[in-house]
């Protein structure tokens, strides 16, 4: 029998299948066209994204195809669809990015005794539509009318579910990811949530391990509840490695995960962008957040069109050079003009413009570009380690399978031993491990790859 996974994020999804050792077996991508939201701010355009999810799955399942009996779906967070008594969105899924309106946010702040004390409380830096149980305290305030039709609010990953197992569910990891909606220092969902009345919109709360069995294309299913992707990329390391251990998960976001740290977060690590995430049991983990590949992106982009790179992912077949390193590692002064790449303390500096005169080939620029982004990354890395020593880090996603980001990481945290997931299996194989029994899970195998530092 096989476990699929529908693996959701911003950019791409993704559908795997696992054997029932937890090994994939099937691996598809596709990219979907963003839609716009009522303002014309771009967004997830959800009934596509939904249709491909129904086809996929029910193409997977046909006769001769794969005997699924377990599904999951990881998402990204700091979203939800909110649904009718009918089970229909009554509203776009809203862009985290969207700008979150001043006099509402400083509204909010009057309600609940101040910026500084909610961020503490909430364990997450103030990020607007980021903290996505805003998302619910602007629709109420900015669309009454679709307000006043929501039966569920459901998080990402618990609707991506709901729509296979028709059970409308909360849970533990889709909380705690920055949504301001749960109180850390009390371990519960925030007053501000009952006294604003949006508490009756959240299903009960269930782990990211509990599932429910639905008919899905005819066949009975074990559907799981859906998980969190930076949670459900935890995972497989946290049952892999029983010694204390750093996670850097790549991707659009780059995260820094430390779930071995049990110190409440101070206001000037909120600001850089550090803040609590949850494991599958509902424990909080200390990480920290870099829009790394999202600037990544934006800057190669840039850097293609610069020097006639227009063609595919040139960036992909540059490697570590030592030399170009030593050159360019020399000069402290920013190059490069970074757009998306902040920290809510507002603390990080670059150039007012790229000066690309500066770099004699795209190899140059390329190397220069790394070593500003990862000067950053390891100050990341840093903050969530907190006082515990770089000893032992894990690195999983996209970056995971870059030479010169690996090499770079290696300059930076010289004698600590660097673990490389040697696929970007991490969200789906977390996703995967949590729908499947305790036994399955701990008694894989995580395939790693050790490069000596």
């Amino acid at each position: 029998m096989h476990t699929a996974v529908f693996d959701i994020g911003k950019t791409n999804k993704k559908f795997s299948v696992f054997d029932e050792n937890l090994s994939e077996i099937h691996r598809e991508y596709t990219t979907l066209p963003e839609t716009a939201d009522e303002d014309g701010f771009p967004t997830e355009d959800l009934p596509l994204l939904t249709e491909w999810m129904r086809d996929t799955l029910r193409k997977a399942m046909t006769p001769g195809g794969f005997r699924v009996s377990r599904l999951n779906c990881s998402t990204y967070g700091a979203s939800f669809v909110h649904v009718d008594a009918q089970g229909n969105p009554v509203a776009p899924l809203y862009n985290y990015l969207k700008p979150f309106p001043e006099p509402l946010a400083a509204r909010f702040f009057d309600q609940v005794g101040g910026k500084e004390d909610f961020c503490v409380r909430t364990a997450s830096p103030w990020l607007g539509m980021l903290n996505s149980g805003l998302q619910i305290y602007w629709l109420q305030a900015e669309r009454p009318d679709a307000f006043a039709r929501i039966r569920h609010s459901l998080h990402f990953p618990q609707y991506a579910a709901y729509l296979f197992s028709g059970l409308p569910q909360s849970e533990f990891t889709s909380i705690g990811c920055h949504t301001g909606l749960w109180d850390f220092t009390a371990g519960r969902y925030h007053d501000w949530v009952e006294g604003t009345g949006i508490g009756r919109l959240f299903p009960g709360t269930v782990p990211a391990t509990g599932r429910t069995t639905a008919l899905v294309n005819g066949q009975p299913v074990e559907v799981g509840a859906g998980i969190h992707d930076s949670s459900a990329a935890l995972l497989p390391y946290l049952l892999s490695s029983p010694e204390p251990f750093l996670l850097l998960s790549t991707g659009t976001w780059n995260i820094t995960f430390n779930p071995f740290s049990r110190d409440p977060l101070t206001p000037a690590e909120l600001g850089k962008d550090c803040l609590n995430y949850m494991r599958v049991d509902g424990a909080p983990v200390k990480a920290s957040r870099l829009f790394f590949g999202n600037e990544f992106n934006r800057q190669t982009r840039l850097m293609g069109e610069k020097f006639g790179k227009t063609e595919g992912n040139y960036h992909y077949t540059i490697t570590f050079d030592e030399a170009r390193y030593r050159r360019w590692s020399a000069d402290p002064t920013p190059y490069f003009h970074l757009e998306s790449l902040q920290y809510p303390d507002g603390s990080i500096s670059s150039a007012p413009e790229t000066r690309w005169d500066a770099f004699p080939t795209v190899e140059d620029a390329f190397h220069r570009l790394m070593i500003e982004l990862m000067r950053l990354q390891k100050a990341a890395v840093l903050l969530a380690a907190g006082a515990t020593p770089v000893r032992k880090l894990f690195v999983d996603g996209g970056f995971s399978q870059s030479d010169l980001f690996i090499n770079l990481l290696r300059k930076d945290f010289p004698g600590a031993e660097l673990v490389v997931s040697p696929s970007p299996l991490g969200s789906s194989l977390g996703a995967a491990m949590a729908v499947n029994s305790e036994d399955v899970a701990r008694n894989y195998q995580f395939d790693l790859r050790r490069v000596s530092l």
